[in-house]
């Protein structure tokens, strides 16, 4: 499988080349619901293979429509699916990702991949990761308002303390020595070296920082999301006393969550990040509201669509349930009605998040109830 990262979001982006096979399907995570998966993705191919017979013949469909078959067979894979999933092919390239949240059932065959779900869930602000800590190992998890999941850390980030400080460590042993010899009578004598305690604490700090570090350069710098410490409350103090990760929330989880049932820590995590998430929807919207009120904001489809190709979009805000069929003309920005049935007609929204990721500006995914408008899309100008 693959992790969704911005990183592999780019690679989809600039590695696509026509035709581009996009597939996505809510799932289910357990006996009996998850018997119905892979016959409902069955369907879905054979819905992807009318839609690429359209325009290819039998011969050029084949090898394209391959992957997706040999998936269909992959019974291991359905006995461990997540929420949703979404299956993106085509020229060689293969990606497929388990999802934390439903999707809708969409097969698109177009010139570029269908990336707004994908979009959604990386950009939607309700997403966050949590460590949990502990003296002697760590445990990391992502994810939002509706699921927890536990991830695999990155090589580089010890799981332990022994991990972490190797020979370093402090022996947590008694030392033994003699006070004169046993041949002048004297038995040996087990004694307890000079600041032991000192050296254990000295131990966790430096355990402490090299997570703090490695969690901050392999998991927090590339994903952008809040950090929750799930920890005893005596290392919380520590633990923000020595990191440098400006994703760290202030508050966090202090008690042991190592034993807690996974949906009773998603609903800790969750009251603990929710405080900052409603501050960030805030945020954006009266950033949109100022803008506009200086004729530096528009949630005029045509006008943003324009904007964007012109590379003067910093921040477009798009609904979450909203679709749009069109083509976006790459030189004038000039939007063409078309229907989703097309195969080279893609969601007129999804192409302009792309467009405006791809000239640095930010895109964030929004649910409808949030948006500050009825057009579905949300855009600040840069000039």
């Amino acid at each position: 499988m693959n992790l969704l990262t911005p990183e592999s979001l780019a690679e989809l982006v600039s590695a696509q080349q026509p035709p581009c096979l996009s597939l996505y399907q809510p799932t289910h995570r357990h006996h009996p619901d998850n018997q119905q998966d892979p016959i409902r993705f069955g369907n879905l191919v054979k819905q992807l293979a009318a839609s690429l017979l359209e325009k290819h013949s039998p011969a050029e469909a084949k090898p394209l429509l391959e992957p997706f078959e040999a998936l269909a067979r992959d019974q291991a894979f359905w006995d461990h699916t997540l929420d949703g999933l979404a299956v993106l092919s085509g020229s060689g390239l293969l990606r497929v990702f388990l999802l934390q949240r439903p999707v809708d059932e969409r097969v698109v065959v177009a010139d570029s991949f269908h990336t707004k779900p994908l979009r959604r869930m990386l950009q939607s602000l309700d997403r966050y990761q949590v460590l949990e800590l502990s003296r002697h190992r760590i445990r990391l998890f992502e994810g939002n308002r509706d699921a927890l999941d536990e991830i695999e850390p990155a090589p580089s980030v010890p799981r332990t303390i022994e991990d972490a400080l190797g020979w370093e460590l402090t022996d947590p042993h008694q030392t033994v020595s003699s006070h004169g010899g046993v041949g002048q009578g004297h038995l040996p004598m087990h004694h307890s070296t000079g600041g032991k305690k000192d050296e254990v604490d000295l131990d966790a700090e430096k355990y402490f920082r090299a997570v703090d570090r490695a969690v901050l350069e392999q998991h927090s710098n590339p994903s952008g999301l809040p950090l929750i410490l799930a920890a005893l409350p005596e290392h919380h103090h520590l633990f923000h006393t020595v990191s440098h990760n400006p994703f760290l929330v202030a508050d966090g989880i202090t008690l042991n969550t190592a034993a807690l049932p996974l949906d009773e820590f998603r609903v800790l995590a969750w009251q603990t990040v929710e405080p900052e998430y409603r501050a960030r929807l805030t945020t954006l919207v009266e950033a949109f509201e100022q803008a506009r009120a200086k004729q530096l904001g528009s949630d005029d489809l045509a006008q943003v669509a324009e904007a964007a190709i012109n590379g003067r979009v910093a921040t477009l805000l798009i609904e979450a349930d909203r679709q749009l069929a069109g083509r976006l003309d790459s030189t004038t920005g000039r939007i063409e009605s078309a229907g989703l049935s097309h195969p080279e007609v893609d969601d007129l929204l999804d192409d302009l998040g792309e467009i405006v990721a791809a000239a640095g500006g930010r895109v964030v995914v929004m649910p409808s109830q949030c948006l500050p408008t009825q057009t579905g899309v949300a855009a600040v100008f840069r000039f």
